[in-house]
């Protein structure tokens, strides 16, 4: 056996090559998918949005005879507690025991409409969702935007 001298123990300018191509094939994969987070991150927020908006309706249809919340006072019957009819307090007392079903309404995370929470029936400047008080389905108002893949924001 040889013994290599402590003075000759080095990285050959092969290996630091090697090296630096690994992490150069490394950069190359995770860069592209990164710079696509934000975009990715926001379709995700969408759609945990939606469920949440479409879990606390369900639940409310469920606890109210299968009456949905109405458009107008959507806000209120969500986040406030409510009696058999839908009228929303603040305080729970005991005739209105049910709710509150959501903290807030949840921003939309993506489009022109980005940030804000407003309910609406239809789409206009400003209203971030759209709901229907007769079937309980909720949309964003995100018109033909689209996300990454191609796929309507709107369908989701």
């Amino acid at each position: 056996m040889f013994a290599i001298p402590l003075h000759r123990r080095a990285f050959s300018l092969i290996e630091l090559v090697i090296v630096v191509v690994i992490i150069g094939i490394i950069g190359a994969i995770a860069i592209p998918r990164m710079s696509r987070g934000a975009a990715g991150a926001a379709d995700t927020a969408l759609i945990g949005n939606m469920a949440v908006l479409r879990n606390a309706i369900d639940l409310y249809q469920t606890e109210h005879g299968g009456d949905y919340p109405k458009v107008a006072t959507f806000v209120a019957q969500m986040s406030t507690y409510t009696d058999d009819a839908g009228g929303a307090v603040a305080v729970k007392d005991a005739t209105h025991i049910y709710g509150p079903y959501l903290r807030v309404v949840p921003p939309l995370p993506v489009s022109t409409n980005k940030g804000n929470t407003t309910v609406a029936a239809s789409a206009a400047a400003g209203v971030a969702w759209i709901y229907n008080e007769t079937t309980g389905v909720i949309t964003p108002n995100t018109g033909t935007d689209k996300d990454a893949r191609g796929v309507l924001y709107s369908s989701y």
